[in-house]
């Protein structure tokens, strides 16, 4: 039964997002591999069946008659369908009856603070969002990259927080201040800047085909992770180049991983400084939408030695997803055989 008021509702969905990462320790596996919570792994992990098909009016469905199950669309971005998948597990998970889901349950997501009369929704969103964006990957992401909570108040901190969060940036603005790290003041002022911009941005003076994909900013800060994207993104790697001691990354290898530079270009991090260390912009694209692993060394190219430093990332850009097995699935069926 779902609860009386709105904030019984939103603290009930909170606290079954939390179980349920405890009973599938979610959290030990994005600390063990990185990037987000695997939504369509958790579905799979519980045996709950999974459609995804062209869905017309409608994000998702969860249906509980004769069998549970789940029906997430194949015509919206891969932030929407994670967490439209994850409205319907919360449904699933706190035993709802059954649901279908359109356009309103973005409009009515709790942190936007806007209430709703039907109970059982705003459990579900809540759950969503819990799920999705619980505060312990808010700040797991934020240590790693080394953010403040002062970084939050920049447009590009927060585009780079959604995509690591696997959520969108209008929603991860207003997730911020549901976990008290910013003012709803400040969400406001920060939706101000399209992510479009900030896109434009990061590119300079490249201008891909279109803006649709995301830009991803890469540091050495993100080795040892798993970037989960869309065919359409972009990667613009931040690398400290010691090419004053010989040593360079090698761009070379990029092509190996199936990518293409698109942009190469160098800044000095002193002006004053002479043979000091620079920062280097390299802008790759996905030559075919793939998952795969990217590694680039910095060494110096006479020298056989082992590199200076290593930038080694899993990445899976096959999103959004498709008709028929989910990336989950298709992942699993891929290391099993």
């Amino acid at each position: 039964m779902a609860a009386a008021d709105y904030a019984g509702a939103v603290r009930a969905g909170t606290m079954a997002a939390a179980r349920l990462h405890q009973t599938l320790d979610m959290r030990g596996m994005v600390e063990a591999r990185g990037g987000s919570v695997d939504i369509f792994g958790a579905i799979q992990a519980l045996d709950l069946p999974l459609l995804l098909r062209p869905l017309q009016g409608l994000l998702g469905a969860y249906l509980s008659d004769p069998a549970p199950g789940i029906l997430v669309t194949t015509q919206r971005s891969m932030a929407i369908q994670r967490f439209t998948a994850a409205h319907e597990l919360g449904h699933y998970a706190m035993k709802h009856l059954p649901s279908l889901d359109d356009e309103s349950i973005l409009r009515r997501m709790p942190m936007t603070g806007a209430p709703a009369e039907d109970f059982q929704e705003v459990e579900a969103d809540a759950f969503a969002v819990g799920f999705m964006m619980p505060r312990w990957l808010i700040q797991w992401h934020a240590a790693r990259q080394g953010w403040t909570v002062d970084d939050f108040r920049r447009p590009n901190r927060v585009y780079q927080l959604a995509l690591r969060l696997g959520a969108s940036y209008e929603a991860t603005c207003w997730t911020l201040v549901r976990h008290r790290m910013i003012a709803a003041a400040l969400a406001r002022e920060l939706q101000q800047t399209q992510p479009r911009e900030l896109k434009v941005a990061l590119l300079q003076d490249y201008r891909p085909q279109d803006y649709r994909g995301d830009v991803w900013l890469l540091t050495e800060r993100d080795a040892g992770t798993r970037i989960d994207g869309s065919r359409n993104d972009l990667f613009v790697l931040r690398l400290k180049e010691h090419s004053g001691g010989g040593y360079l990354w090698n761009i070379e290898q990029l092509a190996a991983s199936g990518f293409a530079v698109v942009r190469d270009a160098t800044e000095a991090i002193d002006s004053d400084g002479i043979g000091g260390p620079v920062i280097r912009y390299v802008t790759a694209a996905p030559e075919d939408g793939g998952r795969g692993s990217l590694q680039l060394d910095e060494r110096r190219p006479w020298e056989p030695d082992p590199p200076l430093s290593r930038l080694q990332l899993d990445f899976d850009l096959t999103g959004p997803e498709e008709e028929g097995l989910s990336r989950a699935e298709r992942r699993r069926l891929l290391e099993a055989a």
